[in-house]
């Protein structure tokens, strides 16, 4: 294939342009040779001969008239076994191996194979004469926990006859596994590792189907009030400090996904760092092992490059694509978004476009809304279903939930958990705002009485306003009453301790006993004197309550502390 070349015309921060005869096409992938460091890039814009291109390196020292070499590729991962437990930057580099490579001070220009160069116990499940297509399995590997399935690249047209298959046994991981061609002669070499442009997203598969099964994720503020579904979309805003990474940190540890990928894309490094040490150490529930054995982390802290922030979006949501193929259900974790978009917002404003609100560019809601469609639920060809679960933060400037990025998420995500500061300074966890909140999703407790409880908690918080401006005194025993329910409400279901082992995670069958003995006694009549007998006595149930969150589900004591939580609160109710 014939190389095109070109040469630099202008400079701006990190969009550089370049002159060039011949074929180049958007997204395509060229590398400007600045004295002995080749610096990659891609194609954003195309315009009479003159291409603009984002480099994904600092542009010190690229001045016109260095030469430019296109690839003919588009921006592309590579896809194989040994992806899980690895630590990427946004362009797909393994991070540790850069570190062992350059030392503390990552050197640019320098490009990695992303996917180990090792040996795999291959097992072929295709025999000579079978047709393929793009998706179908042609073997297997064990990895770690998981059966990685070797399939044909997602971008090959057509049917495929298998040539040739080797034999089951140690393959390295580059090496030819199958041979396949097609009716035209053609011939394709398939190894374990192939490639897949980021932002073309993979459709092989049968169906497309609607997310209706709960993400389970032990949290009883998100799980019954406001749940998440395997293959839907939900978004965390809240402003710095309110605990948006802490609570993405626990969703990967305790949710029902199969497969964790966090992108870090323009976090601050010293989050990141937290995540890469507590990762490794941290016991995955479901396997006893090391959590990272399921994990994959995309690492682009606001210290890197600009543009670097929007490969790591695509990077990850690819990856994750991948292993849903394999049947696998993957949560994809983006932290954050708003970084994400100021990168836009700086590209943007160096191509000298239009501005859209706050300087972002006028297709910042169609790009927010192309990356949360990859998410959902599918049926495969082989009749399994699997799917991927995005869950983006946004951390708006002054937690100001009207700003461009957090309405452009609103309108394509299924569920809301915005964070409250009120709620994070009175050391509420999690600070999940309960009423500013919502989600479109079934959970795992009964629809109908959920809306019951929180039409509770409204008419509670309503209440609470109103005895800002009257007081205590002012407030009749029925709403007071109504007020301490709402309390408890939130005291007891919205509220969990995570310093406790046992009450910080909560299995769904739990959460189940729990809400309908909570919906039994905020929904009782009760017997109670004067406003400081109702005080004491919701008080008295709140701690029963808190107890009994302390005891192991299904034992004598959580059984006995449940009978002592209903008999204490059935002595006042009206017969």
């Amino acid at each position: 294939m014939e190389i095109i070349t070109g040469h630099v015309t202008g400079v701006n921060g990190n969009l550089i342009k370049v002159d060039f005869e011949g074929s180049v096409r958007k997204n395509e992938v060229g590398y400007i040779i600045v004295g002995e460091n080749r610096l990659k890039g891609e194609v954003i814009r195309i315009n009479n001969g003159v291409a603009s291109m984002q480099i994904y390196e600092m542009s010190d020292g690229i001045k016109v008239g260095d030469p430019v070499e296109f690839t003919g590729e588009l921006m592309s991962v590579e896809l194989g076994p040994g992806l899980l437990t690895q630590v990427f930057d946004g362009l797909q580099n393994p991070l540790p191996d850069l570190a062992e490579k350059c030392g503390f001070f990552l050197e640019r220009g320098v490009y990695l194979d992303p996917i180990p160069n090792k040996d795999w116990e291959f097992t072929p499940l295709v025999q000579v004469g079978d047709t393929v297509k793009a998706g179908d399995t042609v073997g297997s590997v064990p990895e770690g926990i998981f059966t990685h399935q070797i399939m044909v690249p997602f971008t090959t047209r057509g049917e495929w006859k298998v040539k040739s298959i080797v034999e089951k046994g140690m393959h390295n991981v580059r090496s030819t596994v199958c041979v396949i061609t097609n009716d035209k002669g053609e011939e394709k070499e398939l190894s374990m590792v192939f490639s897949q442009p980021i932002k073309q997203a993979i459709k092989c598969y049968e169906e497309r189907l609607r997310p209706d099964e709960p993400m389970v994720t032990k949290i009883r503020c998100i799980d019954a009030f406001l749940p998440v579904a395997k293959g839907g979309t939900f978004c965390v805003p809240g402003p710095f400090g309110a605990g948006k990474t802490v609570l993405q940190h626990l969703e990967a540890k305790n949710s029902s996904a199969d497969i964790v990928i966090v992108a870090a894309c323009g976090e601050r490094a010293g989050e990141v760092v937290e995540v890469l040490k507590e990762f490794p150490e941290l016991e995955d529930p479901k396997t006893g092992r090391s959590l990272m054995e399921r994990t994959i982390i995309i690492c682009n802290t606001s210290s890197m490059p600009v543009a670097a922030r929007e490969a790591s979006c695509y990077t990850a949501v690819t990856l994750a694509e991948y292993y849903r193929q394999m049947g696998l259900d993957v949560l994809l974790l983006a932290d954050s978004t708003s970084r994400w978009a100021q990168a836009m917002r700086e590209m943007s404003g160096r191509l000298e476009e239009i501005p859209g609100e706050e300087a972002f560019p006028a297709y910042l809601e169609s790009t927010i809304a192309a990356f949360y469609e990859r998410a959902g639920k599918v049926r495969l060809k082989d009749g399994r279903t699997a799917s991927v679960t995005i869950g983006g933060t946004v951390s708006p400037a002054g937690g100001n939930f009207e700003e461009p990025v957090t309405q452009a998420t609103l309108k394509v995500v299924g569920a809301f958990h915005g964070l409250s500061r009120e709620r994070s300074d009175a050391r509420k966890y999690p600070a999940i705002h309960p009423m500013d909140s919502w989600s479109k999703y079934d959970g795992v407790v009964d629809r109908a009485r959920v809306e019951e409880a929180r039409s509770i908690l409204i008419r509670s918080n309503e209440i609470n306003q109103m005895m800002k401006v009257v007081g205590e005194e002012g407030t009749s025993s029925e709403d007071y009453i109504i007020y301490q329910k709402g309390e408890l409400l939130d005291a007891v279901y919205l509220q969990q301790n995570s310093f406790d082992p046992i009450d910080a995670v909560c299995p769904p069958e739990r959460q189940r006993v729990e809400f309908d003995r909570l919906y039994d006694a905020l929904t009782k009549t009760y017997s109670l004197e004067d406003k400081k007998d109702i005080r004491g006595f919701f008080n008295q149930l709140r701690q029963e309550f808190l107890d009994w969150h302390g005891t192991y589900f299904e034992t004598p004591e959580f059984e006995a502390q449940e009978k002592k939580v209903t008999d204490f609160y059935m002595a006042k109710v009206v017969d």
